[in-house]
């Protein structure tokens, strides 16, 4: 087999042609190999563990899922993940307590399976991770190719049948209340990670497949002990870069999409990524669970399936970020002018509601994101309300506490990256003072409540320079103001200048109703 072209040498125009000539597995080649995992599985499959390692009950396999890359259709490599549901966990905390208990019964059955042994079965060990997994190595039969078999035994928690749909809360309740260490029971929601790339739009995994082959040769291959983030780390990233830059176009950029994540990688520190589409908030225990995980430290990617899990804490996202910054000066993230690719627009969290709450006031919603800055928010109730008073915003933190907001932070600062309901509170009067300059060039100072209507502060005139309201003919920045609307209406703030004339006998500024 020809050896893959440097990445790094290959122009960005023709990232589609590199993906689909080098990383784009031939259909001989993911038969191969799928037959020697079919017999992995239909080992799995046909096996009974009877009554050994502390286990009083006849243990069956209900279920043998290939999952990871070569589950959810990218893979590169000759590897294979399998979750193996069994009958004898019945709750997250039957599999915690008999977990090593199935590792060693079925590593020692693999030794027994003839048809395992003559594909070279070998290099089998128990491998400490998130869970512990067992691992070995078996041949294809035709080119003797090795593939890397990763065995992880699991509740089924989801029951027998998976649909797209969400699962019962209840599912989430039982996984947070378990207190497992983050990560260890995800096999159990292996399927809905599956499901959750595997459907995604075929130009998608192309750029998946490249990602993960930038991050194999130029990531882990240069620093093979360092604590790298996992492999679904990044995919997760590269579909939420996808989801927020092209609005889930189906038809994008290899290049665009390939320099977008490059570019986020290098702002890890800032992202705070999770999705509602199989846990949301609805549920008490869920939404306050999550809200304490998304308040953690960043960088936050929430595994989709597992809220429990945030799949990029604990690594060593520096060096990814420096290889990522490295990778912007190749050829492959420049056009054929010499030019950079272009990124797609792509927060580092996504918009949150903000239900503004006041009393005697309806409440006012607003689409904001967690890194603007508390002043910009302030700016948007203003100009949705019109409130021109000084006040402060509030909100009341899950341990009952509240907290002021300061306009110069953002909700970010504040761990906020979920919907929340902020309160509005008025600290002084509201009342504003305005000019009234006469056309004679004489000036008059007034206070006033910038909701009352404009005939209030035509009184205020009248009873101060003798002018009758029906005289008065008030303007602002060009515009004639009308009685029963307000001062805010027309954005008029404390300090403006207002110009007052006399109307004309006969002289209407509007016709007469």
């Amino acid at each position: 087999m020809a050896r893959t072209p440097e990445l790094y040498d290959t122009p960005a125009s023709r990232l589609d042609s590199y993906v689909a000539q080098w990383l784009q597995p031939s259909r001989e080649w993911k038969e191969e190999v799928l037959e020697a995992v079919q017999t992995v599985q239909k080992f799995l499959r046909e096996e009974h563990f009877e009554g050994e390692h502390g286990l009083d009950q006849e243990v069956r396999v209900l279920k043998v899922v290939k999952v990871g890359s070569f589950g959810n259709g990218t893979v590169l490599r000759s590897t294979a993940e399998l979750v193996v549901f069994l009958s004898c966990f019945h709750s997250f905390q039957e599999e915690a307590k008999h977990h090593q208990a199935i590792l060693s019964l079925i590593w020692k059955k693999l030794w027994g399976c003839q048809d395992l042994l003559a594909l070279g079965l070998e290099d089998m060990e128990i491998v400490q991770g998130v869970p512990d997994a067992l691992v070995f190595t078996i041949q294809t039969r035709k080119t003797a190719e090795l593939v890397t078999v990763t065995i992880m035994p699991a509740y089924r928690a989801l029951g027998s049948s998976v649909s797209t749909s969400q699962p019962q809360p209840e599912v989430y309740v039982s996984l947070i209340e378990t207190h497992g260490y983050p990560g260890n029971f995800s096999p159990s929601f292996s399927e809905l990670q599956r499901n959750f790339v595997k459907h995604q739009p075929t130009k998608l995994k192309s750029l998946l497949r490249l990602l993960k082959h930038w991050y194999q040769q130029y990531v882990k291959a240069k620093c093979p002990r360092a604590a790298l983030p996992p492999v679904y780390a990044l995919e997760l990233l590269t579909i939420y870069a996808w989801e927020m830059g092209t609005k889930e176009e189906e038809s994008f950029r290899l290049d665009e999409g390939f320099t977008t994540v490059m570019e986020l990688l290098q702002e890890y520190q800032l992202l705070c990524i999770y999705w509602t589409k199989y846990y949301t908030f609805q549920n008490a225990v869920i939404k306050g669970f999550i809200r304490k995980q998304l308040k953690r430290d960043r960088p936050i990617i929430l595994d989709p399936a597992d809220p429990t899990h945030n799949v990029a804490e604990g690594y060593r996202w520096d060096i990814v970020a420096q290889r990522a910054s490295q990778c912007l000066k190749q050829n492959c993230c420049y056009d054929n002018r010499e030019n950079p690719v272009p990124s797609w627009i792509v927060e580092r969290a996504r918009d949150i509601q903000v239900t503004v709450e006041q009393w005697g006031y309806s409440d006012l919603t607003l689409r904001v994101n967690p890194y603007e800055p508390i002043k910009k928010v302030k700016e948007k109730i203003w100009q949705s309300r019109g409130y021109l008073g000084q006040y402060h915003l509030s909100f009341q933190d899950p341990d009952g506490k509240r907290q002021l907001l300061n306009s110069r932070c953002s909700f970010a600062y504040y761990g906020i990256f979920s919907n929340i309901h902020i309160h509005l509170m008025e600290t002084i009067s509201p009342e504003i003072q305005v000019f009234v300059r006469h056309s004679n060039g004489g000036s008059h100072t007034y206070t006033t409540d910038p909701k009352s209507f404009i005939l209030g502060l035509k009184q205020q005139i009248e009873d101060k320079q003798g002018l009758p309201r029906k005289q008065q003919l008030l303007e602002f920045q060009g515009q004639v103001l009308q009685d029963w609307l307000s001062l805010w209406s027309y954005g008029i703030r404390n300090g403006d200048t207002l110009l007052l004339s006399k109307k004309r006998a006969g002289k209407f500024p509007f016709p007469p109703s």
